[in-house]
């Protein structure tokens, strides 16, 4: 299993010793400390020539402790490799965010990262890069057919943090004997592809395991936002709903969940509340008992991913190189895998 604190110590192994990544695996299996920082240091070549890298611009969408992680991971992937990475905040405005990539284009730059606000705007910030390599990291392209030879995604795949969510809850209720389950869904942004896998497969999953759920009203649309799902949640509560459980589509809503709970006097262990992530936050609640799970998803690899996806890009080798993760078919795609989290081990992802 790989864990954050280790892939932390990793990139710190590879700052020291003037090194870019470890070498190319095609599965992610469990690691240590010691063999990673390993296998980094057998590779010190592995992201080829950088000498004419120059600056690369990362674009946040917005700053949030996950974002935030990633941006971290990327600038610290810089570093030990020597590269200049500009970072900016779009502040979740589109045109800020254009408007940044076409600054970098301007400046000579040969590749730029984006975080994307919208899914669908992929083809204008492709034409806004002109002739600049573009690495979209973390949220997919909505039109995956509006990837270029000039650009690339590295994200993980979303339905299967769904699917984790659906087996956790799948074990939990056969466990009590239960199959009919009332659910309640808080959903992030209502048509990006992150919210429609991470809503859908869970309920698949669960249907697949012999579960009958059903959901108790429509999706609460809020944003991946804690204190609008803390709002909208306190309104289901108040109108006296019940419910066997709460997916969340990722931590911060799954926090403002429980909060909810807590404000209107509900022990929120008493039904499982499950996100996606594994934020700080997150591990803390499933620590104290308040949230039942969550599924890893690793700011850090995707970070450190998506900037050695840009080097490779530019040098023109296979964009995983210099990284242990898998390419989908198209070879356009990296794959940073989701891991789950439970009681049994939040340990080895809380910080």
């Amino acid at each position: 299993m790989r864990k954050t604190g280790l892939k932390v110590m990793a990139i710190a192994a590879a700052m020291a010793m003037g090194v870019a990544g470890c070498g190319s695996s095609a599965t992610a299996s469990s690691t240590s400390a010691a063999s990673t920082a390993a296998s980094t240091a057998a590779s010190s070549t592995a992201a080829g020539d950088v000498s004419e890298i120059g600056d690369i611009t990362l674009i946040m969408s917005s700053r949030d402790q996950f974002r935030s992680m990633v941006e971290s991971a990327a600038s610290e992937a810089a570093a030990s490799m020597g590269i200049n990475l500009v970072s900016q905040d779009a502040q979740d405005d589109t045109n800020k965010m254009l408007s940044f990539i076409e600054t970098a284009r301007n400046a000579g730059q040969k590749a730029v990262i984006v975080n994307m606000i919208d899914p669908n705007t992929t083809a204008q910030c492709i034409e806004a890069a002109g002739d600049m390599k573009i690495v979209f990291v973390n949220r997919m392209p909505e039109n995956m057919d509006d990837l270029t030879e000039n650009s690339a995604v590295v994200s993980s795949e979303e339905k299967q943090a769904g699917i984790y969510q659906g087996e956790y809850l799948s074990e939990y209720f056969k466990e009590q004997g239960k199959t009919d389950v009332n659910y309640l869904m808080i959903s992030g942004t209502l048509g990006m592809n992150s919210t429609t896998d991470r809503s859908e497969y869970p309920i698949t999953t669960m249907k697949e395991n012999g579960l009958n759920p059903t959901a108790i009203q429509s999706d609460l649309a809020c944003e991946w936002d804690r204190a609008e799902a803390m709002n909208q949640v306190s309104t289901v509560l108040a109108s006296g709903a019940e419910f066997d459980c709460i997916i969340a589509n990722n931590d911060e809503m799954a926090l403002g969940a429980i909060e909810a709970m807590k404000n209107a006097n509900i022990d929120p262990s008493s039904v499982p509340v499950v996100g996606i992530d594994a934020t700080a936050d997150g591990c803390a609640a499933i620590q104290e008992g308040t949230m039942a799970m969550t599924v890893f998803q690793d700011p850090i690899g995707q970070g450190r991913g998506a900037l050695m996806a840009c080097v490779n890009l530019i040098n023109g080798t296979p964009l995983n190189e210099g990284t242990e993760y898998e390419l989908d078919e198209t070879g356009r795609v990296m794959w940073v895998p989701f891991e789950p989290v439970t009681a049994d081990n939040v340990a080895d992802y809380a910080s």
